[in-house]
């Protein structure tokens, strides 16, 4: 006999049908004994009735978490037994047969809460069990159906979906690289991608036009809260695009996500507004207001773009780990000055007059995206990196490749990357991103579950010629 999934057994009253799953809850009622049973589409409740002896032999025995498979006939509940509240609350299993596929240890915790009452620490240590609770399987779940909104959108507007080097090399980008040890190549290093902003950049001198991908990007930043050593980004580039273009499409694209996928939702305003830095961080003392007209909402959207940006700040101001010079970038190297500009930014005149082509997109007081239209002319893109403070010869070893790919016939081009974690945790009405996140780790980049950052054997250590300063 064929398993059913629990969401299936609508169509199979009267009839008997094999489900399997997990035993949510038990309720030992003497002669009958009650189990919800639950798969990844939902509970039903099933029964043991004592004239099948076996069954209420297991049943007596079992406990909650265990995975079993069931055999029994599909019956309506009389009309005084439904319950209204609940999926499936008009049917009941009548069990024949059980047989336990796994029997399971007390949970470390209740999985039939949202979790919120249980210790993170716990949470995330037990993550295979913290999973189950439903809050995490709908928040996982959704993840899943954006995701597959966003490929279909992208797709559909020719861009091709294309994987980029996990292995790559440490270049000054901003955030501090993890970097790889070559067994190889001693004394040698690959770095583990901040982003794909180049390899995105070489896709449109390669002639792909309209590149994306949903890559994970990896940063050696300071512990924070809200922070994650490896975040997932919705990627994507354009060629022959101004800002208009790039931010138009984002903007389709966010508007669909929210009316397609999450209906019980507003978004205050379309168009999008469009607030520029200074008005920003005058109006409201930073560069990601929350414009929302009643906070007190949690399904209203205020999404808002920030534009015209200043490409340099004083390194003073900067925490960018890459600073070294009297001026910094504020965004990323790659960005292009808007082209009323782009004299100023080859001359290296009035740097700090300079405006570059960025915009971030805000929703709710969070950025959840940032991007510009990129340095396509190679002159452009060197005059950046001297303006802060790079030597023709560091500029060669750093970003060599990049000027050398600019000069080949490179089409002017642009895009953006979204934060999706973050996109995701507000869209799910959650606080934290690592409840959207299947695998996290804490605030401090530990994994709880595998036990890691670890120590690794001598062995190891010995292969690459590494040695650990005391």
């Amino acid at each position: 006999m064929k398993r059913i999934l629990i969401e299936e057994l609508h169509g199979h009253i009267g009839k008997e049908v094999k489900i399997a799953g997990w035993v949510d809850t038990r309720r030992d009622q003497g002669k009958l004994i009650f189990l919800d049973i639950r798969d990844m589409t939902g509970k039903v409740q099933a029964v043991i009735h004592p004239n099948q002896n076996e069954a209420m032999e297991t049943g007596k025995e079992m406990r909650t978490e265990w995975v079993v498979e069931i055999v029994g006939v599909l019956n309506e509940r009389p009309e005084k037994n439904k319950n209204t509240t609940e999926k499936n609350g008009d049917i009941e299993l009548e069990i024949t047969k059980i047989t336990v596929l796994n029997k399971a240890e007390t949970p470390a915790f209740d999985v039939t809460s949202d979790g919120k009452e249980i210790g993170e620490e716990s949470r995330l240590a037990y993550k295979y069990i913290d999973l189950r609770r439903p809050r995490l399987q709908q928040n996982i779940r959704a993840r899943h159906r954006v995701l597959q909104y966003i490929r279909n959108f992208l797709t559909e507007r020719k861009f091709t979906e294309i994987e980029t080097p996990l292995l790559t090399k440490s270049t000054p980008e901003g955030a501090r690289d993890y970097v790889v040890p070559s067994r190889l190549y001693p004394g040698k290093f690959y770095a583990l991608p901040q982003s794909p902003q180049q390899y995105k950049q070489l896709l449109m001198t390669a002639g792909f036009e309209r590149y994306f991908q949903f890559p994970k990007c990896m940063r050696d930043e300071d512990t924070r809260g809200d922070r994650q050593p490896e975040f997932t980004q919705l990627d994507l580039e354009m060629s022959f695009v101004g800002e208009e273009e790039v931010m138009k499409l984002n903007e389709e694209l966010l508007v669909g996500i929210v009316k397609e996928l999450y209906p019980e939702k507003t978004i205050q305003d379309i168009p999008f507004p469009r607030i520029s830095h200074r008005d920003a961080v005058e109006k409201y003392g930073n560069d990601r207001p929350d414009i929302r007209n009643d906070k007190n909402d949690p399904n209203l959207l205020a999404f808002c773009w920030i534009v015209d940006f200043p490409f340099f700040e004083k390194t003073g101001k900067s925490d960018n780990a890459q600073a070294r010079g009297e001026w910094t970038f504020t965004h990323n190297p790659f960005s292009a000055a808007k082209p009323e500009y782009e004299e100023s930014l080859i001359n290296k005149k009035n740097v700090g007059d300079i405006v570059a082509a960025q915009y971030d997109i805000v929703v709710n007081g969070l950025e959840i995206g940032g991007g510009s239209i990129r340095n396509h002319k190679p002159e452009a893109l060197r005059a950046v990196f001297e303006i802060i403070g790079y030597g023709n010869e560091e500029i060669e070893k750093n970003f060599g490749h990049m000027l050398k790919a600019l000069a080949s016939g490179t089409p002017p081009h642009g895009g953006i990357a979204w934060g999706f974690d973050r996109l995701m945790m507000i869209l799910q009405n959650e606080q934290n991103i690592r409840e959207v996140i299947a695998f996290p780790k804490t605030g401090e980049g530990k994994d709880l579950m595998m036990d890691s950052p670890s120590e690794v054997s001598q062995k190891q250590l010995k292969e690459l010629g590494i040695k650990i300063a005391k």
